[in-house]
């Protein structure tokens, strides 16, 4: 087994035994039959039980136990999976983050331990300082090529996405992309989704930047590096910085300003799966969409 370590200050957890009216079991019961039907043939796996001598998600305090391995091609394709269990959540980070990214993943892990669900931290091509080279097209295929993984190699009989800040915008793009295992969320968690946007419009020379990513993108430069004042802490691409700093970018998904039809033609399709929006803190967390089952 593996352990991964963190020195962010985490928050307490009960560890009573899990309960068939939990809020977590409230928000994908009468889903469990849905993945059955997902696996892919000719593959199979032994996993899923809870081995006699089993101590637990959380190895001391800030440490986890769990497993490490690669779900794709790419050296970043990494995920770290606490538990050993056939239905799993995928926690999808903010920009920037990375393995660790948030002080509730301990307590969450050990709650989840006891709703017989693993955890699975990810990282994407957009981690870390990857966020200004890649894109929610490109973080939905990772993500699909980690929930096919955890179905052919691990036997999951189904997901809950859980993301965090910038992390909510990946979760709403794959879930409009129809790939094939995004059949197999049973439910998402939008947990303190931000406007990208209206933090970055505070900024001085967003506006001028905004023009220049604009007029690069024009031209066919889309994948070509931004000046370094773009963004001080990651190379970024006129697509990117576009894309997350535009009125109506890619990643304009939660802005306040966005009407009733911009909010329903970007997260309409959020009615069809069960979701929950919780906030933990009111910075930059301007606005949801009352689409159905979004909550």
């Amino acid at each position: 087994m593996n352990s991964l370590s963190s020195s962010s200050t985490v928050f307490s957890s009960s560890t009573s035994s899990a309960s068939s009216t939990s809020w977590f079991s409230g928000i994908v019961r009468g889903r469990q039959d849905r993945s059955s039907s997902f696996k892919m043939a000719g593959i199979s796996s032994s996993g899923g039980g809870v081995a006699a001598d089993y101590e637990g998600p959380i190895k001391g305090k800030n440490q986890f136990r769990g497993v490490l391995f690669k779900y794709g091609p790419k050296p970043i394709q990494v995920a770290f999976k606490t538990g050993d269990y056939k239905q799993q959540v995928i926690f999808i980070g903010g920009m920037a983050d990375g393995f660790l990214a948030t002080e509730y993943l301990e307590p969450l892990a050990i709650a989840l331990d006891n709703e017989k669900w693993s955890l699975v931290q990810l990282l994407l091509s957009s981690s870390y300082t990857g966020y200004g080279t890649s894109s929610l097209q490109q973080d939905a295929m990772e993500i699909d090529q980690l929930i096919s993984y955890l179905i052919n190699k691990e036997n999951s009989e189904g997901v809950v996405l859980l993301g965090h800040s910038t992390g909510c915008q990946d979760i709403v793009h794959y879930m409009c992309t129809n790939a094939a295992c995004s059949r197999a969320v049973r439910a998402a968690i939008l947990q303190a989704p931000v406007s990208d946007r209206e933090y970055r419009a505070t900024l001085p020379e967003t506006a001028a930047m905004i023009d220049l990513a604009s007029s690069m993108i024009k031209e066919g430069q889309g994948s070509e590096l931004m000046p370094k004042e773009a963004d001080p802490s990651s190379p970024i691409t006129a697509y990117r910085y576009n894309s997350l700093c535009a009125y109506m970018g890619d990643d304009d998904m939660f802005s306040s300003d966005l009407n009733d039809d911009q909010l329903r033609l970007r997260l309409g399709h959020m009615a069809n799966t069960p979701c929950q929006v919780p906030y933990t803190f009111p910075i930059f967390v301007l606005a949801v969409a009352d689409a159905g089952n979004v909550h």
